[in-house]
């Protein structure tokens, strides 16, 4: 498996270009990157998309989508219900915010849902719902990585604020890793929505969040 990260300039989240070593066709993991920067690496690494697929329905993890997708003609894929209805008047963090970070502009393509693959060719990756920063939460897991979100980070794990943004829940979070991601093998690299790449062994022994 190929893996091209790219961090956007605003939020500072990160975009995974993904692709079989043996075709160069692949996906786009969490387009929250200006769309130019995403398509021009695809044109430069030469690779096909055949699908785009997101962690969760932040706007920072999916702010070049509509233009990715319309240019790519790759369908996407998201958590069955991440274009639920969102409520009336949603608290915001930023004060000021005109829109509704965490609803999808339309619904998904393919809705997923716990166990599917998302796969091409020889690249294969099973959907993990790991509900908790979000309802819609996903994690992407194979061939020796996990692509987290903001589930699990570089020593932090994703914020959890009831009451800002639907599906926020501090404890289901920590279920989630607990069950769905430190159960992987302990040289599995994570590949994070935000920061650096990690080990699932590394954040067992050094993940503060974990340590309790």
């Amino acid at each position: 498996m190929l893996v091209h990260p790219l961090e956007s300039d605003s939020f500072a989240a990160n975009c995974y270009l993904v692709a079989s070593e043996t075709t160069h066709r692949g996906f786009i993991i969490d387009p929250g990157v200006k769309a130019e920067r995403i398509l021009a690496a695809v044109d430069e690494l030469k690779w096909s998309i055949v699908a785009i697929a997101l962690t969760h329905a932040h706007l920072d993890h999916f702010s070049g989508l509509d233009i990715v997708r319309a240019t790519t003609k790759a369908p996407f894929a998201a958590f069955g219900s991440a274009d639920s209805p969102a409520p009336a008047q949603p608290r915001l963090i930023i004060p000021g915010l005109t829109f509704t970070p965490y609803r999808l502009p339309f619904p998904p393509d393919r809705a997923l849902k716990d166990g599917d693959i998302l796969g091409v060719d020889d690249l294969q990756l099973t959907v993990l719902h790991v509900p908790g920063h979000s309802a819609d939460s996903l994690c992407f897991y194979g061939h020796g990585v996990v692509f987290s979100g903001d589930t699990l980070l570089r020593r932090a794990i994703g914020k959890a604020l009831p009451g800002l943004f639907p599906g926020h829940d501090h404890r289901q979070l920590l279920a989630s890793i607990r069950q769905k991601l430190l159960t992987l093998p302990d040289d599995t690299i994570v590949y994070p929505g935000h920061g650096a790449p990690t080990t699932i062994g590394e954040e067992k022994r050094l993940n503060p969040m974990l340590q309790s």
